[in-house]
């Protein structure tokens, strides 16, 4: 191993326990009781095998290889009474078992090529067993929370996705942007090693303020601290570290107690909105008539909530996109946080669109029809090797639709015609290829429209519920008012446009 490879080996193995020095975390143990609570019994596990997931005794058709399945039934079964034994203990004392929380980390490179230790993403390799135990856990901290804890919340959530959080954060700037004299700042907050900067303690509080038992409380408590964790690079390992600090990534639980660690990163005024896509966050600023003061208190609130949270927000990452169609107007003054200047640019890729300032949708065009055509490539080498059609048209729907498609909704009723036209010769040479009818991107756009318009009415807890409403026939929705383009062939428009249609057939 040569000096250089061991020295970051080293280097990555500090690089979280680091962030210890970053803030002092409380010392003040959590509560282990609240005295405006009632007491809670201690969770119960009842059967470990059946409730995780494990194999069941009864070998399914179909399952490969079959003798392996047998045993590893065979063995879940004997296995059962043991690890439930051991959850339960685990549960009633409060403590999980230092080798089940031990980690390896393995560095992923995020950009090729790597020049420096942030370009890797720390991934934590922990106990199978562990993870059946979390996945028990999750079920339990779920069951104890409210639905609509964190609506705009858009990850590790049912029925959300990038697309929901994209197309809320971008009908709250259109609808804005109908005013006169008004614009739009959007701030695409980066942070530094969010997960791994979790203060345990300050986590547990805001589990007890929203009425999960004490004991469930300090069971996590003690799941988060003594941590013990090597790194390995290839065939080497560095030396045993011991953590207090952060979620690791890789743990079933990490996602949702980020969640509910960040619920309070709420705005300070009800007319913007904050846009969390786990630790992607967003601020929607809506400025009326060159009125800047409520986004300074936005921010200045979200980089409080930061500090006093151990979250540091990254500057250097930190992009602003400013939407502002006046024709006379002073430009926006520059923006600092923490003493730093913002960058503004002119496109930003947020959640994997491509958003521009002018709200077009060419960019984002352009990169996905280079992307297509290369994967075009790969499809005509298919072909030439004379590879069966089914298998042609698996190719295309996994690699090439779901590029086309991907948060369709968001984009393509606000694209130009040239732009749709260049996106449908795609598929029509994908056709041609092919030798087999496809759908049109028109006909796929329109039945997703529709599927998110069914999923939106049925989910009140969904931020874009709201806009659906039925008139007082019954018969049809209340469309929204525009007075451009933008926003009346943005996503709601012309959902609302599309399932009034549907309703009439």
């Amino acid at each position: 191993m040569c000096p250089q490879q061991l020295q970051m080996l080293q280097e990555q193995r500090s690089l979280t326990a680091s962030l210890l020095a970053m803030k002092p975390p409380n010392t003040t143990p959590p509560p282990q009781t609240h005295p405006n609570r009632p007491q809670h019994t201690p969770t119960h596990c009842t059967g470990a095998r059946r409730q995780t997931g494990a194999p069941s005794s009864e070998p399914q058709e179909g399952c490969w290889p079959r003798r392996s399945t047998w045993q590893s039934a065979q063995q879940s079964a004997q296995l059962d009474p043991t690890f439930t034994n051991i959850f339960n203990l685990s549960l009633a004392q409060e403590v999980i078992p230092s080798c089940l929380k031990s980690a390896t980390i393995i560095p992923v490179p995020k950009t090729s090529p790597t020049t420096s230790l942030n370009d890797y993403r720390p991934v934590a390799l922990t106990s199978v067993i562990m993870k059946c135990f979390e996945r028990l856990m999750l079920s339990h901290i779920r069951d104890n929370l409210a639905t609509d804890l964190d609506t705009h919340q858009f990850a590790y959530c049912k029925n959300r996705s990038t697309e929901d959080a994209v197309a809320v954060a971008l009908h709250s700037a259109l609808n804005h942007l109908e005013q006169q004299q008004s614009y739009v700042r959007m701030l695409f907050v980066d942070y530094s090693s969010a997960f791994n900067t979790i203060i345990p303690d300050r986590l547990c509080n805001k589990l007890l303020t929203l009425g999960l038992p004490p004991l469930t409380c300090n069971w996590i408590n003690n799941f988060l601290t003594n941590r013990t964790q090597t790194v390995r690079l290839g065939p080497h390992r560095s030396s045993t570290r011991t953590l207090n600090i952060g979620a690791p990534q890789g743990c079933v639980l990490s996602p949702l107690l980020y969640c509910i660690y960040t619920y309070d990163c709420s705005p300070a005024h009800n007319n913007n909105c904050i846009i969390k896509f786990a630790d992607d966050t967003t601020v929607v600023e809506l400025i009326p008539r060159e009125d800047e003061s409520a986004y300074s208190e936005e921010v200045l609130k979200l980089t409080t909530w930061s500090s006093e949270n151990n979250l540091t927000l990254n500057t250097n990452k930190t992009r602003e996109i400013i939407v502002d169609f006046r024709k006379h107007g002073a430009d926006p003054t520059p923006f600092l946080i923490n003493g730093e200047h913002v960058e503004t640019v002119h496109t930003f890729k947020f959640l994997g669109i491509t958003i521009s300032a002018d709200l077009s949708w060419t960019a984002n065009t352009a990169a996905i029809i280079k992307k297509a055509q290369q994967l075009l490539h790969f499809l005509r080498v298919l072909r030439k090797n004379k590879i069966n059609t089914n298998l042609l048209l698996t190719f295309y729907q996994s690699s090439i639709q779901s590029l086309l498609t991907y948060c369709i909704t968001v984009w393509f009723g606000s694209c130009t015609a040239p732009d749709k036209k260049r996106l449908q010769r795609v598929v029509e040479t994908a056709q041609t290829i092919i030798g087999c009818p496809l759908p049109t991107l028109t006909d796929i756009y329109s039945a997703r429209c529709l599927t998110k318009a069914h999923n939106f009415i049925k989910d009140s807890s969904h931020p874009g519920s709201d806009l659906f409403n039925l008139m007082p026939s019954g018969w049809r929705y209340r469309g929204i008012r525009s007075k451009t383009n933008r926003l009346k062939n943005s996503f709601f428009p012309k959902a609302i446009t599309i399932l009034n249609s549907q309703m009439h057939r």
